[in-house]
């Protein structure tokens, strides 16, 4: 009788047997359990996501960084090759020019070599010379200098030989006389000197063979 009461009781007041269980449910929301806990695997998923991209973030600017890197390097390396070209060419032109005066500093000199003595203190014959000495100004403003020669050892670099020839005064391989004067700017040979080489002393005449048989007693007789 009393459980029938109870049961009424309980349909007059709109509970049924459920609502225990959703109370259950509602505090185990409250606890941290059942759909919570599918919103804390799917933050632990966007951080797993967010962590792959940072990586990949940081790969690319790595890559980025070295490309940058390299990048920079090469132009460096480029304006280095461009300025070494540039002042080589610069040098190639400026030493044409030079190799193109010598000719006329030849000619200045030759013409003073064989000017006769009567001559030299004319006015004329001084503004040529003014004009030498302005050609020779001008070749040591741009490192142009003679080259040594006479005395020293043959050199196929410095050196071109015109002839080889006996000489007791002048070792062997050693430069007698300058034929024409050479030139060099810094370590360039602009032209080489033309040269006479020394071959050694020259050799001693062999003595005469001393007459034998019937020449030499004929050669007796007669003395």
């Amino acid at each position: 009788m009393a459980d029938k009461q109870k049961q009424r009781a309980e349909e007059a007041t709109g509970i049924s047997g459920q609502e225990p269980k959703e109370d259950e449910r509602d505090l185990a929301e409250a606890l941290g359990e059942g759909p919570q806990e599918v919103e804390t695997e799917e933050v632990v998923d966007e951080l797993a996501i967010l962590r792959q991209e940072l990586e990949e973030a940081r790969a690319k600017e790595a890559e980025y960084l070295d490309g940058w890197q390299r990048a920079r390097a090469e132009l460096a390396n480029a304006r280095k090759r461009f300025d070494r070209e540039q002042a080589q060419a610069y040098t190639n032109a400026k030493a044409d020019v030079m190799v193109r005066l010598l000719p006329m500093v030849d000619d200045f000199e030759r013409a003073f070599e064989i000017l006769p003595d009567d001559l030299l203190d004319l006015d004329w014959v001084e503004g040529v010379r003014l004009i030498q000495r302005k050609f020779q100004v001008l070749l040591e403003q741009e490192g142009v200098v003679p080259i040594e020669a006479v005395d020293q050892v043959f050199d196929p670099v410095l050196h071109q030989a015109l002839t080889h020839e006996p000489c007791e005064d002048v070792p062997e391989g050693h430069v007698i006389a300058e034929v024409q004067k050479g030139y060099r700017m810094g370590n360039r040979v602009l032209r080489p000197n033309t040269v006479r080489v020394s071959s050694g002393p020259p050799p001693e005449p062999e003595p005469e063979a001393e007459p034998t048989g019937e020449a030499g007693a004929a050669v007796i007789e007669q003395s």
